[in-house]
């Protein structure tokens, strides 16, 4: 046999060195191994929030991290649009718009300000809501089983919880019989006055005057309490709204001013100073909303992902707040709750 055979010989006996095959892969094999690697889809979400960041921020981290969690990365496979109105929920609307011009693949909300919002800019983009008070009610989804439509998410149950916050008010202060509804006013007819009167039916049954404390904006928090405290009012209801959660601090100090027994619909108001809180733990609502988020950029459809009502509720007492303005809470509600703060 000749030597070309030996190495292959090609066309008419000419030889081709193994060096030379051996090279000329080595030339093209990195070339054709980045070609068959695609590269990572960048999915981009849209975060729209009613409140300022720095009372969102715990529950922002908490949906960041569920999100990383599910192996979401920003900057590498996800990028996030924050936009917060910072208590203007008149703005929502506008970064609504905005975000359906970036085309977003998905718009996560928190309240029913922001998920009307969303809802009314788009009706292709998945919108994933957090703090939904009563989205069949509101006309946001046709059911919480079979949503419908482009969106699906998370209730917090306000208006069962509402009455369960007049029910412990009472235990507490037994003596009391008249209970401010505190919220925000001067956006016309709407969410806040139908609130006022779901919670005014529990109240009656508990035996208490709802009335209703409507404040224009922090600047009319302060007349606002003072007045309801001259007409008879002996403790708060501070309903679960962006504009009480913006102005927290604010309405703390004011409550506490004027001797003011205040129950809020969370934990992070007592932790702030409220003397009361119950509700469901709002920043586990957002880990859980990376879920949604993780299923619609699978291919899921909101209308098809049931919405999700809370499992865990939270009753937490501030006795520092407590001492502050000469009350005493009975053992037997101090038993309930889940946290005291001493």
């Amino acid at each position: 046999m000749r030597t070309g055979d030996k190495h292959g010989a090609t066309g008419k006996g000419k030889k081709t060195p193994i060096i030379g095959i051996a090279l000329y892969a080595l030339l093209i094999a990195p070339h054709f191994s980045v070609e068959a690697q695609p590269a990572e889809k960048i999915s981009r979400v849209g975060l729209l929030i009613s409140a300022r960041p720095s009372t969102a921020s715990r529950r922002i981290q908490a949906f960041q991290r569920g999100l990383r969690e599910l192996g979401y990365v920003e900057g590498k496979n996800i990028v996030i649009e924050y936009r917060y109105a910072q208590g203007k929920v008149e703005l929502l609307p506008q970064f609504a718009d905005e975000m359906v011009r970036l085309k977003v693949d998905i718009i996560v909300t928190d309240t029913s300000y922001a998920t009307q919002a969303a809802k009314n800019a788009t009706r292709t983009i998945p919108v994933v809501f957090t703090l939904a008070n009563n989205p069949v009610g509101d006309g946001q989804v046709a059911s919480l089983a079979r949503p419908g439509g482009n969106l699906t998410g998370l209730s917090i149950l306000t208006l069962d919880l509402n009455g369960k916050r007049l029910e412990l008010l009472k235990e507490a202060f037994p003596q009391i019989s008249r209970v401010g509804f505190l919220t925000r006013t001067g956006l016309g007819p709407g969410i806040g006055q139908d609130r006022f009167k779901e919670a005014e039916i529990a109240a009656k049954g508990l035996g208490l005057r709802l009335e209703f404390v409507g404040a224009k904006d922090a600047d009319d928090l302060d007349s606002a309490l003072e007045a309801a405290k001259r007409a008879g009012v002996q403790a708060i209801l501070a309903h679960p709204s962006t504009f009480v959660a913006t102005n927290r601090a604010r309405i703390i100090e004011l409550t506490i001013k004027n001797r003011l027994p205040v129950v809020y619909g969370s934990r992070e108001h007592a932790e702030a100073g409220a003397l009361m809180s119950y509700g469901p733990d709002l920043v586990y609502n957002y880990q859980r909303a990376a879920t949604y988020v993780d299923k619609i950029l699978k291919g899921a459809k909101p209308g098809d992902l049931p919405v999700q009502q809370p499992t865990k509720f939270e009753f937490v007492i501030n006795l520092k707040t407590a001492k502050q303005i000469g009350v005493t809470i009975p053992p037997n509600v101090l038993a309930r709750a889940d946290r005291v703060i001493r």
